[in-house]
């Protein structure tokens, strides 16, 4: 019970009745629950892709054809869905900044593990044309763990489709990692975060 309470956190400055709405604990690892479940459990994962998009401009525009009839995205077993909490894949694209940044952090944590993250296009992986902005992140996997890599500037749905098919087949594989990956180095995502979001406009972590 003391190591369980040594990991809660006080969410110091709110209300009584405001602190359980956020979150007191750091993020768990995932822990198999056995060879043969967890191989079913990820051909599951893998052929129901729930996706949340967080598109940053022109980041997201090539998602849209993916749902019209002559890629039909549903047949590859990807549906997007409206909430954090309802996704399983993080598709972030177009070019990050001070501001995204602290709402796709924010999304992140409300997601329900495992989960896993695409970075959609040039802008998003490394700034793209806008690289040396001073308002630009260069370098979405310093704050969030980054399983997918789609390059182009915009890639083509057929580049979307290859993307999700690698990301299924690591699925399966058991290499996507990066939920634990948070989890296990949350002090030094948490730490690249703050050095960057300086006000979160609303109640901070307090590790």
């Amino acid at each position: 019970m003391e190591n369980k309470d040594k990991m809660k956190l006080a969410n110091d400055g709110l209300p009584e009745h405001e602190k359980p709405l956020f979150c007191d604990a750091r993020p768990q690892t995932y822990k198999p629950l056995g060879k043969y479940v967890e191989k079913f459990l990820n051909w599951a994962r893998a052929n129901s892709l729930w996706i949340l998009g967080y598109g940053t401009g022109c980041g997201a525009i090539e998602l849209r054809p993916l749902m019209t009839a002559r890629f039909d995205m549903f047949r590859w077993g990807l549906a997007p869905r409206p909430t954090p909490r309802q996704a399983g894949v993080f598709v972030i694209g177009g070019y990050m900044s001070v501001k995204t940044l602290k709402r796709v952090i924010r999304s992140y944590e409300q997601m329900q593990g495992p989960k896993f993250v695409i970075a959609l296009g040039s802008c998003t992986i490394n700034g793209g044309m806008y690289w040396d902005s001073y308002n630009t992140i260069n370098r979405l996997d310093h704050y969030l763990p980054v399983d997918i890599y789609i390059t182009g500037c915009m890639p083509r749905p057929e580049a979307l489709i290859a993307g999700f098919n690698k990301l299924k087949a690591m699925i399966k594989a058991q290499q996507t990692d990066g939920q634990n990956e948070y989890a296990r180095n949350f002090d030094w995502y948490k730490a690249n975060q703050k050095k960057i979001v300086k006000d979160w406009n609303m109640p901070d972590y307090n590790w």
